[in-house]
Formats: structure tokens, C-alpha cells, sequence
């Protein structure tokens, strides 16, 4: 039955009808009837949403992407226009690059003001579309029902990532006849491919003819929920899996398919043996450069089979000897049917050796450090060993995360949040933020280096204001640390505005009332880490890292994948 109401109001409706219960935002004038309505709809009998008040509406982006990732949902952002909606910019790329279901609902001048240089105009819908999956301008109260269920369906569905609506401020006061509408199709939008029988086949011949079989695993197994899927393939057919950084929870480490994680820090085995393979089986990943390095020696001994959910990722970067279009949970188990019972043993153990180099030179020496400061990689580890690998990792940007994603566990599926295609300073504690409330059974770690730390201190406030438990390890060396190990090895150690001046943590966590601790001599780690993960609500562990710790193995740019190093040559 319809029902006369104001825009606003009916905005409210429809997210409480795509069931939205966490919203991301910050206020502002061309927004504020929108706000108006949010009252009621946060309190009392009409109580539908909690809203997280941030404190820049870059942190409210990077906040749903942290949300959707543990949870699955999509992340929901309002925010008002001019400078609010631009500020929503970077984390609608990050959201994009790295297929993050958000909606980015802005506040717009009224359509009788466009294009008057108003007040905090500008052309957001122009600006959004080359970086979000839909961008679109609801121009009046009669189109907020079907425009609101088409983002939702947009954002989550396919491949998914970030939608932008542009709300201008007479369609949040006009009066409508509001009726719920649910979007479940839009004409030329094909998010689920139609599955080629001939492909499948084609891809299960293939595997049954390797003698060196490799998986890559990526995110999509885990946007796709098709975890267990992914299991029963490698299993069946025994086949050594490395994984993308993003999609490092897809797999559990412990699963003896694991061989690591791939790309420029990855493990050592798993990316040498990409040049040694003779079927590459890629499984929702997008053949990223940090994973392939130079593709003109990539692989090039290898029967290539990509599965994608998304038609344009194929011959994208490396050409498909076949292409399996289609979502990995109907996919996979296609495949798997089609498949003999593998048997790859002394291929799987041709793995350890190089394993065994990595433990050796790079592994222990960094998680195991006798003397000295202390290393990224300890700190990482000792707050692994304490969580059980069974929290939420989240990491900023640099060798925090770098590290980070090294030496943690991932037991769970949905364990990762960071920023991988845009590489994003400054997302590590807002998107640990979305996490608390998107898995809020779960603990929540986030890394981040001093740089990093710094790019998203306001929220700080937001931490103080709700008590999200978010246990945060800055990793301190006083450096860009990732920028200085670059000019280190390949600028003539020419540190061009790479060394920081940092205030003082404490005091900084002492004003925003936060729990904190320092490091710096590794016989007190121990009990630093049980002291931070055994405090109620918030938490900041500040280390002291030593200044020139490298991020090791690495591939230099421009190199081959199979050129990675185990040490810097001085």
C-alpha cells in the first residue's frame, strides 16, 4: 500500500528493505534532511540502523569496505556533497580495484541549482562513474525506491564493488507515494554468466593431463563464497594452491595445498614454481602486477585456465589458453566433477626445499630475532600466536602490511581487510572500525605503520565515541618504511623525505582515553600482546621497530617473477 511521505524518510524505508543495519556518515547541509529522518530511524520504535558517525567521510568509505569484507554485506556510506562527497573518492577506487560491495549515498544541491557553481555543487555523478561499478543522480522523491534497490543489486551482485548516488536536496523533501520496489534485473547487466559446458571440459582435460598442476587462489573464491568448493577441487585433483594477498583467507594456511601466499613479498616456492608448472588453474584473481611481475617471462611454459566471474579480467594480462566464465561456486564444482582423482606427490614435495631456503634465510630470522630492535615480522607473529590465528587481520599500507599478511593465520574464511589494488595509506583503522561491527564475534587486529597511522588519526574519535574494540599494533621505524627500502635498494639509499617526526603515542592515546603500551625490548612483547588482546574495547601497542628492517623475499620491479630475492645484496 502506498503511503505519502518526504524523500528522506523514504530513503529510510528502502534501506531498512534492502536490510541495512550499519550505517557510515557524517552530516552536512545538503544532506540534512536526509539526517533529519535518520533520527528516528536510530532510536525508539522506528529503530532500523546503527549509524557510526566518523570523522572524515574518507574514513566512512574505508569503514563499509572493512564491514562488507568479514560480513559479506554490502557497506553503506552517507555523507553530505561538495568536499563530503568527495572525500568519499578514494575509498570508492580502493572499493573498485579490489571488488568491495559499498553504496556511497551523497547529498546533492537542488536540481534547480545544478550547474550555478552553488554552494558545495559539484558534479559527483560525472566525477564517480570511471571508479564505481553505477553512479547515478536520483533527481526526484518518485525514483528513491527503484534507484536505492538497483544500487544494492548493483553493489552485491556479479563482481561486485561500489555504487555512488547523488541525491540532490528537493528529492529528499519532496513528498512521494512511497512503495517498496525490489530490483532484481537490469536490462544488458549480465552478473552471472551463462556456464560453457565446452570450457569446463576443456579445463577438467587439461588438469587431468597435468604432471605439474598449480592453483592460484584469489578473492573471488571468497566474494563468491566458494570456499568449500575450492576444497573439494584441490582436493580431488591434489593440486598445490598459492594464494593472492587479498585472498589469503580463502584457503586455510594450515591446509596442506597451501604453498603460500603469491607476488612480489610472497613465498618463495609458490612463485618460482609459476615458472615451472604446466597448467596454471587461476581462480578468481586478476593476474594483478604484483603478483605476476613482468609478464613478458610469465609463465610462459604453462596451459593457462582462468576462471572469472567477469568476462573483461580474461586475456586481460595473460592470455587463457581456456576460459571458464561463470561464478567459482557453479564453476568449481563443475570442474571437480569432470576430474580423476589426482595424484601430484613428488610434485607437491619438489615445493619443500625452496620452502625450507625460505624458512632458513628470510622466515626464522625475521619472526625469531635473537638481538637487536625489534622486526615487523616477531610482532606480527607473536600477536598471531596469541589470537590463535583466529582474529581478523586488518593492515594499512607498506611493510606493515606487508609483514602482516606474511606471518599471520587464516584459519577462518574472511579474515583479511586491507588495501591491495589502490594500496590505500590511511585504511588500516577505519576499516578496522567496519570490521568490529561487521564480525563483531571476532577479534580485530589492525597493523599499521607510523606513516599510515598518522593519514587516519581522526578516527581516533570515532574509536573513543563508540568503544570499537579494535586492538591496534602501530608498527613504529620512524620511516615510509616501504618507500625508504625502495630508495635503499634502488635509489642509492637516497632517503628524499622518508624519515618521519612522530608525536608522542601516548599522549595522543591518553586524549582520546585509549589503553596504550609501548615496546621496545622483545622480552616484554609477550606480555604486551596478552595485555592488549585481555582489554575490554579499544587498544594501542605502540612498537619500536628497527629503522632499516626490509621486507623480504622481494621481487624487484620490472623483474621476472622466478627472480626474487632471499637477501639485499649491499
Amino acid at each position: 500500500m502506498k503511503q505519502r511521505i518526504t524523500g528522506a524518510e523514504a530513503l529510510m524505508r528502502s534501506l531498512a528493505a534492502e536490510g541495512i543495519e550499519t550505517i557510515f556518515g557524517y552530516p552536512g547541509g545538503s544532506i540534512m534532511p536526509v539526517y533529519d529522518a535518520l533520527y528516528d530511524y536510530t532510536r525508539g520504535e522506528k529503530k532500523a540502523f546503527d549509524h557510526i558517525l566518523v570523522r572524515h567521510e574518507q574514513g566512512a568509505t574505508h569503514a563499509a569496505e572493512g564491514y562488507a569484507r568479514v560480513s559479506g554485506k554490502v557497506g553503506t556510506c552517507i555523507v553530505t556533497s561538495g568536499p563530503g562527497a568527495t572525500n568519499t573518492l578514494t575509498g570508492v577506487a580502493d572499493a573498485m580495484l579490489d571488488s568491495t560491495p559499498i553504496v556511497v549515498i551523497a547529498g546533492q544541491v537542488p536540481i534547480s541549482a545544478l550547474g550555478t557553481d552553488f554552494f558545495q555543487e559539484v558534479d559527483l555523478v560525472g566525477v564517480a562513474q570511471p571508479i564505481s561499478k553505477w553512479s547515478y543522480q536520483i533527481r526526484h522523491a518518485e525514483d528513491i525506491a527503484w534507484a536505492v534497490s538497483r544500487a544494492f543489486f548493483i553493489a552485491r551482485s556479479g563482481r561486485p564493488g561500489p555504487v555512488v548516488l547523488d541525491f540532490p536536496k528537493n528529492a529528499q523533501t519532496e513528498m512521494v507515494d512511497f512503495q517498496p520496489e525490489k530490483v532484481d534485473f537490469v536490462r544488458s547487466y549480465v552478473p552471472y554468466p551463462k556456464l560453457e559446458v565446452d570450457a569446463v571440459q576443456a579445463a577438467a582435460d587439461l588438469i587431468n593431463n597435468a604432471r605439474k598442476p598449480l592453483a592460484l587462489v584469489g578473492q573471488g573464491v571468497e566474494l563468491g563464497n566458494a570456499q568449500a568448493e575450492l576444497l573439494d577441487f584441490l582436493e580431488k585433483a591434489d593440486i598445490p594452491a598459492g594464494r593472492t594477498m587479498l585472498g589469503l583467507s580463502a584457503l586455510p594456511s594450515t591446509h596442506p595445498l597451501n604453498a603460500g601466499m603469491l607476488g612480489m613479498h610472497g613465498n618463495y616456492a609458490v612463485n618460482m614454481k609459476e615458472q615451472e608448472c604446466d597448467v596454471l588453474i587461476a581462480i578468481g584473481m586478476r593476474f594483478s602486477d604484483r603478483v605476476t611481475g613482468s609478464l613478458k617471462t610469465y609463465a610462459k611454459q604453462a596451459k593457462v585456465i582462468h576462471l572469472d566471474i567477469d568476462k573483461s579480467e580474461i586475456n586481460k594480462n595473460v592470455k587463457a589458453d581456456v576460459a571458464v566464465v561463470g561464478d567459482c561456486k557453479e564453476s568449481l564444482p563443475a570442474i571437480t566433477a569432470l576430474l580423476h582423482k589426482g595424484n601430484h606427490k613428488e610434485w607437491r614435495e619438489s615445493f619443500k626445499p625452496l620452502d625450507e631456503q625460505e624458512r632458513l634465510k628470510v622466515i626464522e630470522p625475521a619472526i625469531h630475532p635473537t638481538d637487536g630492535p625489534l622486526l615487523m615480522g616477531e610482532v606480527v607473529n607473536a600477536v598471531a600466536e596469541a589470537t590463535q590465528g583466529d582474529a581478523v587481520l586488518v593492515t594499512d599500507v607498506g611493510q606493515n602490511q606487508l609483514f602482516a599478511t606474511r606471518y599471520f593465520r587464516y584459519p577462518r574464511n574472511r579474515s583479511i581487510c586491507t588495501s591491495g589494488g589502490l594500496g590505500t595509506m590511511g585504511y588500516g583503522m577505519p576499516a578496522a572500525i567496519g570490521a568490529t561491527f561487521g564480525a563483531p564475534d571476532r577479534t580485530v587486529v589492525c597493523f599499521m605503520g607510523d606513516g599510515g597511522f598518522q593519514m587516519c588519526i581522526e578516527e581516533l574519535g570515532t574509536i573513543m565515541e563508540h568503544q570499537t574494540p579494535v586492538k591496534m599494533i602501530v608498527m613504529n621505524n620512524n620511516y615510509l618504511g616501504n618507500v625508504r627500502q625502495w630508495q635503499d635498494m634502488f635509489w642509492q639509499r637516497r632517503k628524499s623525505f622518508t624519515r618521519m617526526m612522530n608525536p608522542c603515542y601516548e599522549l595522543i592515546a591518553q586524549g582520546y582515553g585509549i589503553p596504550y603500551e609501548a615496546v621496545t625490548d622483545r622480552k616484554d612483547l609477550a606480555a604486551a600482546v596478552d595485555k592488549m588482546l585481555s582489554t575490554q574495547g579499544p587498544y594501542i601497542m605502540e612498537c619500536a621497530i628497527l629503522e632499516d628492517d626490509d621486507v623480504l623475499p622481494m621481487t624487484p620491479p620490472g623483474k621476472g617473477i622466478d627472480e626474487m630475492m632471499l637477501k639485499v645484496d649491499n
